[in-house]
């Protein structure tokens, strides 16, 4: 028999194939669930793949849509934590005629940027490739200092109540990781799911962290590399 996969985990490997992820919302609903907002956080770590469609805009008016343009940026904002603004096409995604050409300049132009951009997808499959190595290498430099930091709260005595404690200020300690070594938060693994997956061991039973690993991990990271698509 199949094993039963949580949703979740099935999302997190979906955004980690996907060459690009396109998130589809109504001009006239833009109400965002606690599953959507479970199936967003999943997303984390793939935001550049992230493209967002404002569909049925021909169906309310101007004021109308610039309202809604607003509350959803406002509200992916708060999801993605990201230097650049996500990038929103705005129309009528089907094969029917608009309900109101009041837009329908703005709407033909966007909807062939958005073709334009999935068109674009084969011819950038190397970068992309590197960009997910590059990724991944950052993503194993931050779990070497987590673990090496989280080692480094142990004593002689008292590893019950210590690994305890740790657990419990992961949020903390990232944000103290990150501060020290000038990285991203965005690298950092969510402190719950990492919480979940670590409790089970005794973490100062880890192999203790070389600094000839980390300085190995960072020197590829400086190695020459596209950057975008």
């Amino acid at each position: 028999p199949i094993p039963c996969v949580p949703w979740q985990s099935q999302t997190s490997g979906h955004a980690y194939k996907a060459d690009r992820i396109l998130l589809l919302f109504d001009a006239h609903k833009l109400d965002i669930s606690d599953e959507l907002k479970l199936a967003l956080d999943c997303l984390k770590g793939h935001d550049d793949k992230v493209r967002v469609i404002l569909n049925k805009a021909d169906q309310v008016s101007n004021q109308q849509l610039l309202r809604v343009y607003g509350a959803l940026m406002w509200s992916l904002g708060k999801m993605f934590k990201t230097p650049e603004v996500l990038r929103v096409y705005v129309g009528s995604f089907w094969d029917k005629e608009y309900s109101n050409a009041h837009n329908e300049e703005l709407f033909d132009s966007e909807c062939a940027d958005l073709l334009s951009d999935l068109r674009s997808l084969p011819r950038h499959s190397a970068t992309r490739k590197i960009n997910e190595f590059v990724k991944r290498t950052r993503r194993l430099k931050v779990h070497l200092l987590i673990i090496k930091h989280l080692r480094s709260q142990f004593g002689w005595l008292g590893k019950s109540k210590t690994q305890t404690k740790v657990l419990s200020n992961l949020g903390t300690m990232f944000r103290e990781i990150a501060q020290k070594n000038n990285l991203n938060l965005t690298d950092f693994p969510h402190p719950n799911k990492f919480r979940t997956q670590i409790e089970k061991f005794p973490i100062n039973k880890f192999p203790k962290i070389k600094r000839k690993s980390t300085d190995c991990v960072a020197a590829r990271l400086r190695l020459p590399r596209h950057t975008g698509d």
